[in-house]
């Protein structure tokens, strides 16, 4: 309950319980941003949903549509000169319908592909970049992406999927060349720290909205930034 009330906050604050220029709300704040979030958890259709708020399926797309932005995940602050921070970023598949967001990729969906940022101390998510096509590989994502500028001056660290692209990714093993052992040990400690975003995936897509998306446009991007405001209110202190 602390964290759902939390939630509420953030979205009062952003102006969630405002006028909306019309007939005032039939649900208060706190049921609407339930509502939402019972959307996103269980992914539901919006047609079930109405009857267990009592309400239209009509009046559930508009309090989707309205509260969705404002639990967008905040811009992280910009890091001090001075201290030293780690950023691991990692790209993911996410199921969608919408095909002017997602293309077949190899796991042999209609996916998109979302690349997020995390803080290696904290596990906090610092940002996450607009969905791009499946069929695109992490590094041509991240460099199309705003996710650079954000991390400017920031030490990053990926997978071998990103070689290239100025971020620290693992040794790479090459044919007849057996990598030293100090570079299998860094591999090796590579993999353990970078596990975390890993793991954040895993929380995320606890919210089943992730395993088949049926929100067209700026619906899944929305979405995964809701996820980790949430994601952040579980992990503050």
């Amino acid at each position: 309950m602390d964290r759902f009330v939390k939630l509420v906050k953030v979205v009062r604050e952003r102006g969630g319980n405002g006028p909306g220029g019309g007939r005032l709300w039939c649900l208060p704040l706190a049921d609407r941003v339930l509502l939402v979030a019972v959307y996103y958890r269980t992914n539901l259709t919006m047609r079930q949903l109405a009857p267990l708020f009592g309400i239209s399926a009509a009046t559930v797309c508009r309090v989707i549509q309205r509260l969705r932005p404002l639990l967008a995940l905040e811009p992280a602050p910009r890091p001090v000169a001075d201290v030293d921070r780690l950023w691991i970023v990692d790209g993911t598949w996410i199921p969608v319908r919408d095909r002017t967001v997602g293309a077949s990729s190899r796991n042999c969906r209609f996916s998109a592909n979302v690349q997020v940022i995390i803080d290696a101390d904290s596990r906090l998510v610092v940002a996450s970049a607009r969905p791009a096509p499946g069929n695109k590989a992490d590094d041509h994502v991240w460099r199309e992406s705003d996710l650079p500028a954000r991390a400017a001056g920031t030490t990053v660290i990926a997978d071998g999927a990103y070689l290239g692209t100025g971020l620290i990714v693992p040794h790479r093993r090459r044919a007849g060349r057996p990598l030293l052992r100090g570079q299998e040990e860094d591999n090796a400690e590579h993999r353990r720290v970078r596990a975390r975003v890993e793991h954040t995936f895993a929380r995320m897509k606890n919210w089943k909205i992730l395993r088949d998306c049926r929100q067209r446009g700026g619906g899944l991007h929305h979405a995964v930034q809701a996820f980790a405001t949430m994601h952040n209110l579980a992990l503050a202190r």
